[in-house]
């Protein structure tokens, strides 16, 4: 036994060495030919007119608006979507075959057959069993989808015998999350395309948070698209698996009768209905312009010892740093370590006040980044941070998702600062975003979007949506549940077994925070 055990490891050991030494050479290398971003035209589609028409009563300035309901969000990509003329890139971490997945694979096909160049980047850690989905949109002659660091075996035991051999490299991926219509609009923020990103989920819906952009700023997320787009980690799926022009025909099949089931019927008639899913291309009522906007990004080769100068955390660290008198976090994987904890330490010291909202053991979707929390709760609050958890339900039984939904999690990653600068993305506050993950986000430096985030923050902060983190008098974490009457103090992680928090405190003894 013993000697079967000591072969397995020398394989293994083999494998991940030999994947340090050939690196980049293990995985497939770049075949699509390099494209941009289209050039804009003053008035070749609705969006072109609306747009022009705006800047030039703004120039220099680009025009913003929140998405943070799920049907708004979903409205927003389908109607700048039907709208477009000439193009629309699309960068996302996950990409689900389900409800959503499909209606927005409808969205882009029927913009394809318009005659609508489309381009459609995947990270490939997310992509297994959707070969399928992807495939049959590739398909398409103007619809192009290249995958993000990916794996050559899509599946078996391959794909597990490459992910140990490449162990290193695959464990960098990309996070970033924009949705681009005609080179002039962009979505950019924290949601994923799938049911539970856009409260369509009945068992668990994300509390989550994009932003729609126009004008100046969306060239920069035409710039960050297009060096993903043609760096070396993007490969275009059509080298890497088979796919028939039946498999078209039969997901269009397969949507257009998933359009007709009742479950889709809200986001369908929100797109015909919702003024705030129109009025970005036909009112401006709903932008606000600004000319303090930008969208940033990681590198697209980041984890290829790109200079960490460049790298979207060496920039927000460097904001929040300038803290004077207020700091309020937003971040549903929360994992500060010592250098984030002694910073926002050092802003309370200077007498601001630092307020994190995150999610409690029982909303967290991934309890493991729960237990790398675990371990920073008490020296923040006895340094002073003010600490928020999510509550898995909402005071009063249910989340309020559109369907009922039993249970909530936080997924937006937002931080406002002195009440006029902040960020909106897909930055988590943790390892991961910071060192493996590549991000990207917007920026700003103006009081009416800050106030809009504030408000984001003091509603999840609220006694009905979080439980308010405090030390007890035996200087142990408790949870306050300020919606009781009076307000109750709780001893354990709340809504949570004991298996939930007994896994939780043994996950919390590995030493994986820098992989969280």
């Amino acid at each position: 036994m013993l000697r079967g055990a000591g072969i397995l490891l020398a394989i293994v050991t083999l494998l991940v060495l030999s994947g340090l030494l050939l690196g980049d050479r293990l995985t497939p290398k770049a075949m699509g030919p390099r494209s941009n971003v289209l050039p804009l035209q003053p008035a070749q589609s609705a969006i072109d007119r609306e747009v022009v028409r705006l800047q030039a009563g703004h120039p220099d300035q680009s025009g913003v608006a929140f998405l943070s309901e799920g049907l708004d969000a979903y409205a927003a990509r389908a109607v700048i979507t039907r709208h477009a003329a000439r193009s629309l890139d699309l960068q996302y971490y996950i990409w689900k075959d389900d409800l959503i997945g499909h209606l927005m694979a409808q969205e882009l096909y029927q913009a394809a057959e318009r005659g609508v160049r489309v381009r459609l980047l995947l990270d490939d850690m997310n992509a297994q069993d959707k070969d399928a989905l992807m495939m049959a949109l590739d398909e398409h002659p103007n619809i192009e989808i290249r995958l993000y660091n990916p794996f050559r075996n899509r599946d078996g035991l391959w794909r597990l015998v490459e992910m140990v051999q490449r162990f290193f490299s695959v464990n960098h991926r990309m996070h970033n999350k924009q949705w681009i219509a005609d080179g002039r609009v962009a979505i950019v923020g924290g949601r994923n395309i799938g049911e539970e990103y856009f409260s369509a989920r009945s068992d668990v819906n994300f509390r989550d948070l994009d932003l729609i952009v126009a004008g100046k700023a969306v060239q920069q997320a035409n710039t960050i698209f297009d060096a993903y787009w043609n760096s070396d980690a993007a490969v275009p799926v059509a080298a890497l698996a088979f796919h028939t022009p039946a498999q078209l025909r039969l997901l269009m099949l397969e949507s257009a009768h998933e359009a007709k089931l009742a479950a889709a019927r809200p986001y369908l008639e929100r797109v015909e209905r919702s003024p705030a899913a129109r009025s970005f291309y036909t009112d401006a009522v709903d932008l606000h312009w600004s000319p303090g906007v930008e969208i940033v990004s990681d590198p697209a080769m980041k984890h290829r010892r790109d200079d960490p100068a460049n790298w979207l955390v060496t920039r927000l660290v460097r904001e929040l740093e300038t803290t004077r008198h207020k700091a309020l976090l937003i971040s549903p994987y929360f994992v500060p370590g010592e250098e984030g904890t002694r910073g926002m330490a050092a802003m309370v010291r200077r007498g601001a006040y630092v307020g994190v909202v995150t999610n409690s053991l029982a909303a967290n979707d991934v309890a493991a980044v729960h237990s790398g929390y675990m371990h920073y709760r008490a020296p923040l609050l006895r340094d002073g941070v003010h600490l928020y958890e999510l509550r898995s339900r909402g005071a009063g039984g249910g989340s309020g998702g559109l369907f009922g939904s039993s249970g909530a999690s936080l997924h937006t990653k937002a931080f406002m600062i002195d009440d006029q600068r902040g960020f909106v993305g897909s930055f988590n506050l943790d390892p991961r975003s910071a060192y493996l993950n590549t991000e990207m986000g917007v920026l700003f430096d103006d009081r009416e979007l800050a106030a809009q985030l504030r408000a984001e923050y003091l509603r999840l902060a609220d006694p009905k949506q979080s439980y308010w983190v405090t030390l007890g008098a035996d200087d142990q974490v408790r949870w306050l549940d300020r919606a009781e009457q009076p307000p109750q103090l709780l001893d354990r992680e709340p809504d949570t077994s004991f298996w939930q928090r007994a896994s939780a405190r043994a996950i919390s003894w590995l030493p994986l925070e820098s992989q969280l």
